[in-house]
Protein backbone atom coordinates (compact mmCIF):
# COMPACT_ATOMS: atom_id res chain seq x y z
CA UNK A 1 0.00 0.00 0.00
CA UNK A 2 1.32 3.47 -0.95
CA UNK A 3 2.88 5.77 1.97
CA UNK A 4 -0.31 7.99 1.24
CA UNK A 5 -2.76 5.57 1.77
CA UNK A 6 -1.46 4.05 4.75
CA UNK A 7 -1.05 7.37 6.68
CA UNK A 8 -5.25 7.84 5.71
CA UNK A 9 -6.05 4.38 6.85
CA UNK A 10 -3.95 5.32 10.59
CA UNK A 11 -6.30 8.49 10.31
CA UNK A 12 -9.22 6.89 9.57
CA UNK A 13 -8.63 4.23 12.48
CA UNK A 14 -7.88 6.73 15.04
CA UNK A 15 -10.84 9.11 14.15
CA UNK A 16 -13.30 5.91 14.27
CA UNK A 17 -11.75 5.41 17.47
CA UNK A 18 -12.40 8.67 18.73
CA UNK A 19 -15.78 9.02 17.54
CA UNK A 20 -16.73 6.05 19.36
CA UNK A 21 -14.90 6.98 22.70
CA UNK A 22 -16.93 10.04 22.46
CA UNK A 23 -20.56 8.63 21.66
CA UNK A 24 -20.20 6.16 24.38
CA UNK A 25 -18.87 9.37 26.67
CA UNK A 26 -21.97 11.69 25.96
CA UNK A 27 -24.72 9.11 26.12
CA UNK A 28 -23.91 8.73 29.86
CA UNK A 29 -24.83 12.25 30.19
CA UNK A 30 -27.57 13.79 29.50
CA UNK A 31 -28.91 13.60 26.14
CA UNK A 32 -30.91 16.86 24.14
CA UNK A 33 -34.61 14.94 23.76
CA UNK A 34 -35.16 17.78 20.72
CA UNK A 35 -32.40 18.75 18.44
CA UNK A 36 -33.64 21.14 15.73
CA UNK A 37 -31.03 21.91 12.51
CA UNK A 38 -31.13 24.59 9.88
CA UNK A 39 -29.05 22.80 7.31
CA UNK A 40 -27.59 25.54 5.57
CA UNK A 41 -24.88 25.83 2.68
CA UNK A 42 -26.15 23.57 -0.18
CA UNK A 43 -26.01 25.95 -3.11
CA UNK A 44 -22.55 27.57 -1.86
CA UNK A 45 -20.77 24.18 -1.13
CA UNK A 46 -22.02 23.08 -4.71
CA UNK A 47 -20.86 26.70 -5.98
CA UNK A 48 -16.86 26.26 -4.71
CA UNK A 49 -17.10 22.26 -6.47
CA UNK A 50 -18.67 23.93 -9.18
CA UNK A 51 -21.25 21.82 -9.13
CA UNK A 52 -24.93 23.01 -9.98
CA UNK A 53 -26.84 24.02 -6.79
CA UNK A 54 -29.34 21.15 -8.28
CA UNK A 55 -26.80 19.09 -7.07
CA UNK A 56 -25.76 20.70 -3.82
CA UNK A 57 -29.42 20.25 -3.07
CA UNK A 58 -29.57 16.31 -4.16
CA UNK A 59 -26.52 15.91 -1.64
CA UNK A 60 -28.00 17.89 0.79
CA UNK A 61 -30.94 15.33 1.05
CA UNK A 62 -28.20 12.62 1.49
CA UNK A 63 -26.71 14.23 4.29
CA UNK A 64 -30.30 14.67 5.86
CA UNK A 65 -30.60 10.75 5.41
CA UNK A 66 -26.97 10.07 7.76
CA UNK A 67 -27.86 12.60 10.39
CA UNK A 68 -31.03 10.89 10.87
CA UNK A 69 -29.23 7.97 11.24
CA UNK A 70 -26.91 9.57 13.26
CA UNK A 71 -29.57 10.74 15.98
CA UNK A 72 -31.81 7.92 16.27
CA UNK A 73 -28.60 5.77 16.72
CA UNK A 74 -27.08 7.96 19.78
CA UNK A 75 -30.88 8.30 21.08
CA UNK A 76 -32.48 11.78 20.49
CA UNK A 77 -35.99 11.19 19.46
CA UNK A 78 -37.47 14.35 18.28
CA UNK A 79 -35.90 16.05 15.20
CA UNK A 80 -37.14 18.83 13.41
CA UNK A 81 -35.27 20.37 10.14
CA UNK A 82 -35.66 23.13 8.24
CA UNK A 83 -36.48 22.20 5.10
CA UNK A 84 -37.91 25.28 2.99
CA UNK A 85 -38.81 28.68 4.28
CA UNK A 86 -41.68 30.61 2.81
CA UNK A 87 -38.63 33.34 2.20
CA UNK A 88 -37.28 30.27 -0.11
CA UNK A 89 -40.19 30.74 -3.03
CA UNK A 90 -38.56 34.34 -3.92
CA UNK A 91 -35.63 32.08 -5.74
CA UNK A 92 -35.10 31.02 -9.23
CA UNK A 93 -38.73 29.17 -10.13
CA UNK A 94 -36.60 26.33 -11.65
CA UNK A 95 -34.18 25.57 -8.42
CA UNK A 96 -37.87 25.99 -6.98
CA UNK A 97 -39.37 23.50 -8.99
CA UNK A 98 -36.71 20.70 -8.31
CA UNK A 99 -36.68 20.89 -4.72
CA UNK A 100 -40.74 20.57 -4.51
CA UNK A 101 -39.55 17.15 -7.38
CA UNK A 102 -37.29 16.00 -4.64
CA UNK A 103 -39.10 16.62 -1.89
CA UNK A 104 -42.22 14.60 -2.68
CA UNK A 105 -40.04 12.15 -3.86
CA UNK A 106 -38.39 12.18 -0.54
CA UNK A 107 -41.84 11.79 0.72
CA UNK A 108 -43.42 8.91 -1.18
CA UNK A 109 -40.20 6.71 -0.57
CA UNK A 110 -41.23 7.03 3.02
CA UNK A 111 -43.85 4.64 2.89
CA UNK A 112 -41.24 1.70 1.47
CA UNK A 113 -37.95 3.44 3.84
CA UNK A 114 -37.17 0.46 5.82
CA UNK A 115 -35.55 2.88 8.82
CA UNK A 116 -38.69 4.66 8.86
CA UNK A 117 -40.55 1.36 8.93
CA UNK A 118 -37.76 -0.32 11.54
CA UNK A 119 -37.41 2.76 13.72
CA UNK A 120 -40.96 3.66 14.18
CA UNK A 121 -40.43 7.22 12.95
CA UNK A 122 -43.78 9.60 13.02
CA UNK A 123 -43.28 12.06 10.22
CA UNK A 124 -45.13 15.12 10.80
CA UNK A 125 -44.89 18.63 8.36
CA UNK A 126 -45.14 21.76 9.89
CA UNK A 127 -45.81 25.09 8.27
CA UNK A 128 -48.14 26.73 5.76
CA UNK A 129 -48.27 23.55 3.72
CA UNK A 130 -51.26 24.84 1.40
CA UNK A 131 -48.52 27.22 -0.11
CA UNK A 132 -46.80 23.82 -1.42
CA UNK A 133 -47.63 22.34 -5.07
CA UNK A 134 -50.92 20.01 -5.39
CA UNK A 135 -48.70 16.03 -6.03
CA UNK A 136 -46.13 17.60 -2.85
CA UNK A 137 -49.18 18.22 -0.43
CA UNK A 138 -50.61 15.10 -1.16
CA UNK A 139 -47.07 13.00 -0.81
CA UNK A 140 -46.40 14.68 2.39
CA UNK A 141 -50.13 13.82 3.36
CA UNK A 142 -49.86 9.99 2.50
CA UNK A 143 -46.58 10.57 4.50
CA UNK A 144 -48.12 11.54 7.56
CA UNK A 145 -51.10 9.18 7.14
CA UNK A 146 -48.28 5.83 6.84
CA UNK A 147 -46.55 7.01 9.66
CA UNK A 148 -49.12 8.23 12.11
CA UNK A 149 -49.13 5.49 14.51
CA UNK A 150 -45.43 5.55 14.74
CA UNK A 151 -44.24 6.65 18.23
CA UNK A 152 -40.51 6.03 18.59
CA UNK A 153 -38.61 8.76 17.08
CA UNK A 154 -40.78 11.94 15.76
CA UNK A 155 -39.23 13.86 12.35
CA UNK A 156 -41.11 17.31 12.41
CA UNK A 157 -40.58 19.06 8.17
CA UNK A 158 -40.47 22.35 8.29
CA UNK A 159 -41.57 22.91 4.71
CA UNK A 160 -42.99 26.29 3.94
CA UNK A 161 -42.21 27.31 7.25
CA UNK A 162 -41.61 30.98 8.48
CA UNK A 163 -41.88 31.82 12.35
CA UNK A 164 -43.24 34.93 11.93
CA UNK A 165 -45.97 33.51 10.32
CA UNK A 166 -46.34 30.34 12.65
CA UNK A 167 -47.07 33.28 15.53
CA UNK A 168 -49.61 35.42 13.23
CA UNK A 169 -51.62 32.24 12.34
CA UNK A 170 -51.26 31.52 16.39
CA UNK A 171 -52.61 34.80 17.03
CA UNK A 172 -55.57 35.02 14.69
CA UNK A 173 -57.05 31.41 15.63
CA UNK A 174 -56.82 32.36 19.48
CA UNK A 175 -58.51 35.60 18.31
CA UNK A 176 -60.95 34.03 16.27
CA UNK A 177 -61.14 31.21 19.35
CA UNK A 178 -61.87 33.99 21.98
CA UNK A 179 -64.55 35.96 19.46
CA UNK A 180 -66.16 32.76 19.48
CA UNK A 181 -66.07 32.50 23.53
CA UNK A 182 -64.44 29.22 23.33
CA UNK A 183 -61.53 30.54 25.34
CA UNK A 184 -61.04 33.25 27.70
CA UNK A 185 -58.47 36.27 26.94
CA UNK A 186 -56.95 36.14 30.86
CA UNK A 187 -56.88 32.32 30.07
CA UNK A 188 -54.12 32.49 27.36
CA UNK A 189 -50.53 31.56 28.66
CA UNK A 190 -47.32 29.57 27.19
CA UNK A 191 -49.46 26.45 27.34
CA UNK A 192 -52.33 27.59 25.39
CA UNK A 193 -50.32 29.40 22.59
CA UNK A 194 -48.06 26.00 22.10
CA UNK A 195 -51.48 23.94 21.18
CA UNK A 196 -51.87 26.85 18.76
CA UNK A 197 -48.49 26.83 16.79
CA UNK A 198 -47.49 24.48 13.93
CA UNK A 199 -45.24 22.05 16.55
CA UNK A 200 -48.54 21.30 18.76
CA UNK A 201 -47.82 20.42 22.21
CA UNK A 202 -44.26 18.54 21.66
CA UNK A 203 -41.45 19.96 23.52
CA UNK A 204 -39.46 22.67 22.57
CA UNK A 205 -36.35 22.01 21.10
CA UNK A 206 -33.12 21.60 23.06
CA UNK A 207 -30.83 22.37 20.69
CA UNK A 208 -30.89 23.64 17.44
CA UNK A 209 -27.60 23.55 14.69
CA UNK A 210 -26.79 25.63 12.17
CA UNK A 211 -24.70 24.68 9.39
CA UNK A 212 -22.43 27.04 7.01
CA UNK A 213 -21.04 29.50 9.49
CA UNK A 214 -24.00 31.54 9.64
CA UNK A 215 -25.24 32.79 13.04
CA UNK A 216 -28.61 33.47 13.23
CA UNK A 217 -31.84 31.59 13.40
CA UNK A 218 -33.70 33.48 10.22
CA UNK A 219 -36.87 32.90 11.17
CA UNK A 220 -36.87 29.37 12.62
CA UNK A 221 -38.87 28.50 15.42
CA UNK A 222 -39.07 31.78 16.95
CA UNK A 223 -41.23 30.85 19.94
CA UNK A 224 -39.90 27.68 20.45
CA UNK A 225 -36.05 28.50 20.54
CA UNK A 226 -36.60 30.59 23.74
CA UNK A 227 -34.30 28.89 25.80
CA UNK A 228 -32.86 26.52 23.39
CA UNK A 229 -28.97 26.01 23.10
CA UNK A 230 -27.70 27.17 20.09
CA UNK A 231 -24.52 25.99 17.88
CA UNK A 232 -23.31 27.36 14.62
CA UNK A 233 -20.88 25.24 12.89
CA UNK A 234 -18.46 26.54 10.64
CA UNK A 235 -19.31 23.67 7.35
CA UNK A 236 -21.36 23.61 4.84
CA UNK A 237 -24.69 21.13 5.45
CA UNK A 238 -23.40 18.14 3.04
CA UNK A 239 -20.18 18.13 4.21
CA UNK A 240 -21.29 17.66 8.48
CA UNK A 241 -19.57 14.33 10.11
CA UNK A 242 -21.15 12.47 12.59
CA UNK A 243 -18.16 13.71 14.70
CA UNK A 244 -19.52 16.96 13.95
CA UNK A 245 -23.06 16.25 15.75
CA UNK A 246 -21.20 14.78 18.57
CA UNK A 247 -19.50 17.63 19.37
CA UNK A 248 -22.42 19.44 19.44
CA UNK A 249 -24.09 17.25 21.68
CA UNK A 250 -20.99 17.22 23.77
CA UNK A 251 -20.76 21.53 24.08
CA UNK A 252 -24.72 21.06 25.03
CA UNK A 253 -23.94 18.99 27.79
CA UNK A 254 -21.59 21.12 29.19
CA UNK A 255 -23.89 24.11 29.41
CA UNK A 256 -25.49 25.10 32.47
CA UNK A 257 -29.08 25.56 31.42
CA UNK A 258 -30.98 27.77 33.35
CA UNK A 259 -33.61 29.07 31.66
CA UNK A 260 -33.69 32.48 33.34
CA UNK A 261 -33.41 31.37 36.77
Amino acid sequence: MPRQGVMDSIFNSIRERYEENMLESIKKSKLPTHVAVIMDGNRRFARELKMSANEGHEMGKKKLEEFLDWCFDIGIKIVTVYAFSTENFSRDSDEIEYLMNLYANSFNNIIKDERVIRNKIKIRMIGKIDLLPDYVREAAKRAEEFTKDYDNFLLNVAIAYGGREEILDAIRKMASDVKNGKIEPEDIDDSIMHKYLYTGEIQDPDLIIRTSGEERISNFLLWQSAYSELYFMDVYWPEMTRLDLLKAIRDYQRRNRRFGK
